[in-house]
């Protein structure tokens, strides 16, 4: 079996996210999602986010859920196939509710534009070129 990767991410509003994502074109597996969580697709197979009603999870640590609205703990970076595929994603989550999260940044390689979803969760939406890679 590959690896995977499961991302927990708190969440004030279960259905409020889960509609925001779905705006956004991803889908959420049944067989982990319910009233306490959803099962967001990232990558089939590989890439998962966990979004979790905050109640839930404040099940699996002794610790205070950040604000993240107000405190940053984690960035999660989302590489797409084109810099349109980038600039869809974004206009998509601010239609739906998001914010954008700082201007984006064009560094010749790399396309990148950031969002805050519902939850102040910061999404960085980026498109990277090997070909245009700096060599060093």
């Amino acid at each position: 079996m590959p690896q995977q990767i499961f991302i927990n991410l708190p969440v004030k509003n279960l259905e409020r996210s889960r509609a925001f994502f779905e705006k956004l074109g991803f889908s959420f597996n049944p067989q982990f999602t319910d009233e306490n969580a959803a099962c967001m697709i990232i990558s089939e197979n590989h890439s998962y986010a966990m979004l979790l009603a905050e109640p839930y999870f404040a099940t699996f640590t002794p610790k205070s859920i950040a604000d993240a609205s107000k405190t940053t703990e984690v960035l999660m970076a989302l590489s797409l196939d084109s810099r349109e595929a980038v600039d869809r994603m974004v206009n998509a989550a601010i239609a739906a509710g998001g914010s954008e999260a700082r201007p984006a940044q064009d560094l010749g390689f790399m396309y990148n534009r950031s969002i805050n979803d519902p939850d102040g969760h910061i999404w960085e939406i980026f498109h990277m070129s090997m070909d245009a890679m700096p060599k060093e």
